[in-house]
């Protein structure tokens, strides 16, 4: 698959270095002269210039690419970059910072395939994303750290609980969140929990049998 990413910062380039390791070809779009040489030096294809530029963009050759990653750190480039990424038939996945609120999410997160906090998801789960954030497989990122995904049974003890408000291990998080049948996104503040959700989770696999067994509940006990 073809891949194009806005931003050859801490982001975009490990998320570059994922895709290129697993056979993938990128092609990466940056504005910094420097961060520009870098990803040269690693190997990738760079088109040094805004990412916000459609003339700077299409000599990606967009019209081939499968996703487009606005993977900047402004979050005004990574929405333009999505936008003529998806005028060009592209999945697009925007990133947006730490600082987010509930209003900007919403007002972005309509328009793009798939919206990541890299705070929250790193680099591999940007991968996912661009891959076509199917959350529902579990991936090694290290050794020890694995994604997975559960879908939360209707007599979970988190039923009724805010997402940020369940307390889990050190080592475990929950970065997204969904309605069954539906694609699953970062949580929001005041996102709920229901019987049927899904929730992905980013842990350590000494944690993961007792992490899901606290989000299942009986159910978790019954499939062991």
């Amino acid at each position: 698959m073809r891949f194009v990413i806005v931003g050859a910062g801490r982001v975009g380039l490990r998320t570059a270095r994922i895709l290129q390791e697993e056979g993938h070809e990128v092609n990466i779009v940056e504005n910094d002269t420097d961060k520009a040489d870098r990803a040269r030096d690693e190997g990738f294809m760079v088109v040094e210039g805004d990412g916000a530029s459609e003339e700077i963009l299409e000599q990606t050759d967009l019209g081939t690419a499968d996703a487009v990653g606005g993977l900047t750190g402004d979050l005004n480039v990574n929405f333009a970059a999505c936008m003529i990424g998806k005028h060009h038939g592209c999945r697009t996945v925007l990133r947006i910072d730490e600082d987010y609120r509930e209003d900007i999410y919403h007002k972005f997160a309509d328009d793009v395939d798939e919206v990541v906090y890299p705070e929250r998801l790193g680099a591999a789960g940007a991968k996912t994303a661009l891959l076509g954030g199917n959350f529902n497989v579990i991936a090694d990122l290290t050794e020890q750290l694995q994604l997975t995904t559960v879908v939360v049974s209707d007599e979970s003890p988190v039923v009724g609980k805010q997402v940020s408000a369940v307390e889990l291990p050190e080592d475990a998080r929950i970065y997204a969140h969904g309605r069954a049948r539906e694609r699953m996104t970062i949580p929001l503040p005041n996102a709920t929990i229901e019987g049927g959700d899904q929730l992905a989770l980013i842990a350590d696999q000494t944690a993961l049998s007792a992490v899901r067994q606290q989000l299942q509940g009986e159910a978790a006990e019954t499939a062991e």
